[in-house]
């Protein structure tokens, strides 16, 4: 589905060149969900942005369906970690939902079976009327994602998109996450910076180092499914890798001073 290649990519900013990727490879097969965790700053929203065809990448190559990413493609979507901004608020929720889907040469019922569709996949069908300011935080999200899965994109980038809501509906989206990939035939490459979401969501977690980052592991989570918010996170496997990544993450002196 995704292939990436040696990507890198250096920026300026206030006169300061800063390099935030370095040599970044690796694959992901259809119908998988992979996460990208990191340190802080290390470049993984800039990492998104080069797959999603957003930023051209100053070295390096990515392939979607083996064909070269020259802006963004027609099948790829993204959810935002801000969807307050990425919404519009004078928009109901169907409009909202089905405006990417302008011009896409759709008949009207075409339309609304797409919207209905992707607004029952997420919860949110009594909601179709609503604005986006009548909404709570986790709906809003839930209105980003579904007019993601309007589109019937065969690859969704998201980029921390549960940052911003509390504890309890973040594991409702996590779940909401698990039951799409499989219902509406997904592939999925989701960037966190929470260890346990990634590794309760992915079938592999890739790692970052810090800045210039490069891929320091490619982790299997083999974990059973269905996945179960309680079950999942208290399995020894799920400890073990949680714990493995949160070790890689550590500065390196902090490493260091671990194994003394």
């Amino acid at each position: 589905m995704l292939q990436v290649d040696g990507l890198g990519h250096t920026y300026t900013a206030g006169g300061t060149t800063y390099k935030a990727i370095d040599d970044v490879s690796f694959v992901v097969e259809a119908g998988e969900i992979v996460c990208v965790v990191g340190p802080s700053g290390c470049g993984k929203s800039t990492l998104l942005r080069c797959i999603a065809g957003l930023i051209t990448p100053g070295r390096g190559t990515v392939l979607l369906h083996g064909e070269p990413v020259v802006g963004v493609p027609d099948d790829l979507a993204v959810v935002f970690q801000d969807y307050s901004r990425s919404l519009l608020p004078w928009k109901t929720v169907t409009g909202n939902v089905e405006f990417p889907l302008r011009g896409r040469g759709l008949s009207a019922a075409e339309l609304e079976d797409r919207v209905g569709e992707a607004l029952a996949w997420v919860g949110l069908t009594a909601a179709a009327a609503k604005h986006p300011g009548q909404l709570s935080g986790g709906m809003q999200q839930r209105v980003s994602i579904a007019r993601a899965l309007a589109y019937r994109p065969s690859l969704m980038l998201m980029d921390e998109p549960f940052a911003s809501v509390d504890a309890h509906t973040r594991a409702e989206l996590e779940d909401l996450v698990l039951n799409l990939r499989d219902e509406a035939d997904m592939t999925i490459l989701l960037v966190t910076h929470d260890i346990d979401e990634s590794v309760y969501l992915a079938d592999r977690v890739l790692v970052l180092s810090t800045a210039p980052s490069t891929v320091q592991a490619d982790l299997v989570v083999d974990l059973p499914v269905p996945r179960d918010q309680v079950r999942t996170r208290s399995d020894d496997v799920f400890v073990r890798l949680r714990t493995n990544i949160a070790t890689m993450l550590r500065p390196s002196e902090e490493r260091a001073t671990q194994l003394r």
